[in-house]
């Protein structure tokens, strides 16, 4: 029994880790960012945590002051009020303490913004997003005269079976989509987002690459991005661009650079063939190894 009880629980444990897939999305009940799949990322989930620091006892602090307030000095308890206008310590306290916090808070959060606002140079890819309602356009500039192009829209349900992507929980509903951006891994990528010159205002965001940035109407914006990892990553439009907001979803597939080569040069092409090639690559069988059970 013993034995049988415990190639049970083997078992779940493997259910549970070959549902989380290597896919990058919101989890339910998540309460703290997606996983880190840049540097920047990793700075701003430290830049989060620290903050905490400061903030849980500021929160603490004030709540206590508030209930000792509220009970030392009630009405019943002070009849008379005291007619004190001021207390210089006091007012010394309140105006270096809070200074001292924000220059903690700003040193980092400077460094933060300049590492996010600073472009690379010589940027491995290029990437030009356009944004409309409601879905992506993407364009890999400087890859010939032809530069590869597409469009990007949700994936409906009945769709799924023909693209090869029946599988919930690496292709979750209302984030897959029908063409997913292809990026190497460890490569600089400068992303321009911009939006159709007749469109709305509408944002590029990627939460575990720590970006988000406006797509505006005959203005071209510029970010970048580092990937550290391969994987399959999603985000969404994240402006109120109209009624079918909700279901403008970005899914990025970052991949070994000489699949990502392989990749683009087949779908130059062939672009449905070169995504089933990668998929079937990238995707793989999914099994699940179940310890053997004890008679």
């Amino acid at each position: 029994m013993i034995k049988k009880a415990y190639a049970a629980l083997t078992a779940l444990v493997c259910l549970l880790f070959a549902s989380g897939t290597y896919a990058d999305q919101p989890m339910p009940w998540q309460a703290t960012l997606q996983p880190a799949a840049t540097p920047i990322m990793r700075e701003i989930r430290w830049f989060e945590q620290y903050t905490l620091w400061f903030i849980v006892p500021i929160t603490l602090f004030v709540l206590i002051l508030l209930i000792v307030v509220c009970w030392k000095f009630r009405a019943s308890a002070n009849p008379v009020p005291s007619k004190t206008s001021h207390n210089t310590v006091i007012e010394v306290i309140w105006t270096v303490g809070p200074v001292l916090i924000l220059l903690f808070l700003a040193v980092p959060s400077f460094n933060l913004l300049t590492a996010q606002l600073t472009l690379p140079e010589n940027p491995d890819v290029t990437l030009k997003a356009t944004a409309t309602q409601w879905q992506w356009n993407y364009e890999y500039e400087g890859t010939g005269d032809n530069p590869l192009a597409f469009d990007s829209y949700l994936l409906k349900d009945p769709d799924r079976a023909a693209a090869g992507k029946t599988d919930l929980s690496t292709y979750p509903r209302l984030l897959a989509v029908d063409n997913e951006v292809v990026l190497p891994v460890g490569k600089t990528v400068r992303v321009l987002v911009t939006a159709a010159p007749t469109d709305v205002i509408h944002a590029f965001a990627m939460p575990s690459f720590g970006v988000k940035i406006d797509a505006v109407p005959g203005r071209l914006n510029e970010t970048w991005f580092k990937t550290e990892r391969e994987g399959l990553f999603y985000g969404q439009c994240s402006e109120l661009c109209g009624k079918d907001h909700a279901f403008m979803p970005i899914a990025i597939r970052v991949v070994s650079e000489d699949k990502y080569k392989q990749w683009l040069t087949a779908a130059a092409s062939d672009l449905p063939g070169a995504y089933k090639s990668l998929m079937a690559e990238t995707d793989g069988p999914k099994t699940v190894d179940v310890a053997e059970n004890a008679q």
